[in-house]
């Protein structure tokens, strides 16, 4: 396969023209073709264009022609397909903990390849998670098993379901596949920034489980692994819902909010460490606001809702983090006592504000070199938030913020947060190494984009959840130092978003079909 990129066409162009355009470019009449990848340059307003790749199958004629072209990127066109290769027998099940995006990835591969896995997760399924979620949105009190955090889904149900990734995996491409075979929006083969959103995620994630159960796969829900058995530093049982469970393998996909799961896990001696990650807060503007900054005057409702992504590192980083066109600001607290917030969109992207974290690297450096240090200082901020916004999210303008007042006077934005906000001073919420970085990068933000010169947008916080504090330690054989153990996803640290998560929940599945047999 070759790859024709660099292919810039006007707004409104159909696919199959976009095709045609690079047959004729590789100087063929007719082959198998079709869109790899496809995006919007807004770089200059007044040249806002498609820019597409189409994958091509060349014939012999073709390659010849078009061997060393610069426009052109030869391809394998080899999917990804799971392995057998252990033949060990496992003494016990399989068992998956978590049904996020790692751990929903991790047993389909193990249940297509006949390993009958066993997946517990502490949340609901998806109808009793989504009602628990709007019970709290509404003033109810918080369920602590089945939130935004916890349930089927994952954290990523409740979010834009953005699919971008950083890492360089064919592995993706698979992902992709498999998430459109089960109801996804088709363009998610080949928009550059796919996502699915909320609403339609939702549905993904039963037809997925449906499936894995289907394959003899079994999914319990509200069951939370408690405790793992071992013997001379191999994993021999696992416990949940008041049951010892024979297992030798144990994929540990249990998310980035299970606290009280890495205690138990650090406890039962795993090693683990505390790593980087971020911390801030919401900001909301008009969703109008934003595609003006990006597309000026010229915005025409043919050009999709505006996006942005910005960062500025200057010593320590500050960046936004998970934008959500046309979202909602989510309550996302699993705990009582906390708050925290987080950002979703529905597939349409709507909705009449635009939200971001706007976040800053914290390290160990930071909060300390114990493994649940990271832990104990967003939890620390997260009480401090219930606190002072006395059960509701603490807010404020920009132009508050950056003064150090508490004040949601002259908005240009109503917040979306349910149940609601508060305005309280943010630099009291946050530690000052955050507050202070988050005023400089909004300073730099706004000689970017106009939208964040605006001194009556909110910002809502705090924003902890951004990825793991914890790194769970694992060896070439994918492994923990507990053998049998297999850390896995964004919680374990080794991910960032439904995309990397999803792979890394295929790979852990491989590295179990390494050494077992089904």
């Amino acid at each position: 396969m070759i790859i024709i990129h660099g292919i810039n066409v006007p707004v409104g162009t159909r696919e199959e023209e976009i095709v045609s355009l690079a047959l004729r470019r590789a100087g063929m009449k007719q082959a198998d073709a079709y869109i790899h990848k496809i995006s919007l340059d807004a770089r200059k307003r007044n040249d806002i264009k498609l820019s597409a790749s189409v994958c091509i199958r060349a014939d012999a004629a073709a390659e010849k022609r078009l061997a060393g072209r610069a426009d052109c990127i030869y391809t394998d066109d080899v999917p990804y397909a799971p392995v057998i290769r252990g033949r060990e027998k496992a003494e016990g099940r399989i068992v998956v903990a978590g049904f996020g995006p790692a751990g929903m990835f991790a047993a389909l591969t193990l249940a297509q390849m006949g390993y009958r896995p066993l997946v517990l997760e502490r949340g609901s399924s998806m109808d009793r998670r989504i009602q628990a979620v709007e019970s709290y949105r509404s003033g109810g009190e918080l369920d602590e098993e089945c939130n935004v955090q916890f349930g089927e889904g994952g954290a990523g149900t409740f979010s834009d379901g953005k699919l971008t990734t950083r890492i360089k995996d064919p592995i993706c491409r698979y992902v992709s596949l498999v998430l459109a075979e089960h109801g996804a929006p088709k363009q998610i083969l080949t928009l550059a920034k796919p996502h699915i959103g909320t609403d339609r995620l939702t549905g993904v994630v039963r037809s997925i489980r449906e499936k894995i159960i289907a394959l003899g796969g079994e999914v319990r829900f509200d069951t939370k692994l408690d405790g793992i058995g071992t013997k001379d530093g191999r994993l021999v049982s696992v416990s949940a819902a008041g049951e010892d469970i024979p297992c030798r393998a144990l994929i540990a996909a249990i998310g980035h909010s299970a606290r009280d799961t890495f205690e138990m896990l650090l406890g039962a001696g795993i090693d683990m460490s505390a790593k980087a990650f971020a911390v801030g807060a919401r900001i909301e503007h008009t969703q109008e606001s934003v595609n003006r900054s990006l597309y000026g005057d010229i915005y025409d409702p043919l050009l999709p809702v505006g996006e942005y992504q910005l960062s500025f590192t200057k010593g320590r980083g500050v960046y936004t983090f998970c934008m959500c066109p046309g979202g909602t600001v989510m309550a996302s607290a699993s705990g009582r006592g906390e708050i925290v917030t987080n950002g979703m969109s529905t597939y349409a992207r709507d909705g009449k504000n635009a939200n971001s974290a706007v976040i800053v690297s914290v390290s160990p450096a930071d909060f300390g070199t114990h493994p649940l240090d990271g832990i104990r200082f967003a939890h620390d901020i997260e009480r401090r938030a219930y606190e002072m916004g006395e059960g509701y999210a603490p807010a404020s303008t920009v132009s508050a913020f950056l003064e150090d007042r508490a004040s949601l006077a002259g908005c240009t934005v109503t917040p979306t947060y349910l149940p609601g906000v508060r305005d309280c001073v943010l630099s009291d919420v946050l530690p000052h190494i955050v507050t202070d970085k988050m005023k400089e990068g909004l300073g730099v933000f706004a000689r970017r984009m106009k939208c964040f010169g605006d001194g009556g947008a909110v910002l809502t916080a705090p924003e902890t959840r951004t990825s793991s504090p914890v790194r769970i330690t694992r060896a070439e054989d994918m492994q923990s130092n507990i053998k049998g153990v297999f850390p896995c996803g964004e919680g374990a640290g080794y991910a960032g978003g439904i995309m990397s998560a999803a792979v890394d929940g295929i790979r852990q599945a491989q590295a179990v079909m390494d050494t077992y047999r089904p």
